[in-house]
């Protein structure tokens, strides 16, 4: 059993992309967007991952997650099989201080939207911000992929 804890942030610029040591085009898509268990398909490049999420912990930073590879084919099958409303991004990797920052830039219904979040090793555990992180979201529901394929980000009011 594996507890992730991440924090999650809105990104003021796109100067994250210049300090990027990767980066990836992924598409995505539930299987089941349950608030208690979501059940996600994606496809990082060419690799494929089936991931199990449980409900998140009440401040939102932390929550099960089990994941393993599938061939590209086998997600590719899957990704037709999904709820609607698939998400469409780039992912950036920065290393910055001790952590590694992961940058979404979403598109699609979801254009205009970059998120960033960093894993940490307990809730408590201090970083060093990037210039460029803004307002903290975690915990905020609206910011989830399983819910951003529901609402996306430009029919927010």
């Amino acid at each position: 059993m594996n507890v992730e804890i991440e924090r999650k942030f809105l990104v003021t610029s796109n100067n994250f992309k210049k300090e990027a040591v990767k980066s990836f085009k992924i598409k995505q898509g539930f299987l089941n967007s349950h608030k208690a268990r979501t059940v996600r398909v994606r496809l990082k490049n060419d690799k494929g991952y089936l991931t199990v999420k449980g409900k998140s912990s009440d401040d939102g930073l932390a929550r099960f997650e089990w994941e393993t590879e599938i061939t590209k084919q086998e997600a590719e099958q899957l990704l037709a099989l999904c709820e609607d409303g698939l998400i469409d991004k780039s992912r950036y990797e920065v290393n910055f201080g001790n952590h590694t920052f992961e940058i979404d830039e979403f598109f699609g219904c979801n254009k205009g939207l970059i998120i960033a979040e960093v894993e940490l090793r307990s809730k408590n555990e201090n970083f060093e911000k990037p210039y460029w992180l803004g307002k903290e979201v975690t915990g905020d529901v609206r910011y989830y992929n399983s819910q951003l394929s529901k609402q996306p980000y430009n029919t927010w009011k």
